[in-house]
């Protein structure tokens, strides 16, 4: 009985220290390789960043191939990689829509392979466009200072209190069935 009483509290205090860390979250999906959205060729090719905003330049790469290679997609121009040269680069279309996912398809020689480019929702800066109006600049959101003694202290003493009253309690009953 003993024992259930030390592991209650042992639960107790790991519960309250796992509640006051922050909780990371990951973004990715299968295997975490990212290759989910290619087939498989003879070659090599690669579009870096696979997310950008509209009016980004990506890097479009290939390798092992023995031919010139034809990179399009609906997002940017047509961009031709001579033999020889492994990597180009493309100016997405400002008029690309947010959010959306497009298809990059690389041939080389009578072979293509594909991959997925999606575009972001925000936009960089372009001097050609007017500034867009973007709103009041209303602090940081709480990320301001870097680290603040007293709310670590208190979240310190927070979690000490809880793990305090936990054994305080599982020893106290321990003590109460005894006499």
């Amino acid at each position: 009985m003993r024992a259930i009483r030390v592991a209650s509290a042992a639960l107790l205090g790991m519960t309250a220290l796992t509640l006051t860390t922050p909780v990371a979250v990951a973004e990715g999906h299968g295997d975490g390789d990212g290759d989910s959205d290619r087939n498989i060729t003879s070659f090599g090719f690669d579009v870096s960043p696979s997310t950008i905003a509209a009016g980004g330049r990506v890097t479009l790469s290939v390798n092992d191939c023995e031919s010139e290679t034809q990179v399009t997609s609906g997002v940017f121009d047509t961009v031709t990689l001579h033999r020889g040269q492994s990597t180009g680069s493309a100016t997405v279309d400002w008029d690309a829509e947010p959010g959306a996912v497009y298809k990059v398809t690389f041939r080389c020689g009578h072979e293509s392979g594909h991959t997925d480019l999606t575009i972001a929702t925000g936009r960089p800066d372009d001097p050609t466009r007017p500034p867009a109006h973007r709103g009041v600049k209303a602090g940081v959101g709480g990320t301001a200072g870097g680290f603040d003694l007293s709310e670590i202290g208190l979240g310190a003493a927070l979690v000490a209190g809880s793990v305090g009253a936990a054994y305080y309690w599982s020893r106290r009953r321990t003590g109460e069935q005894s006499g």
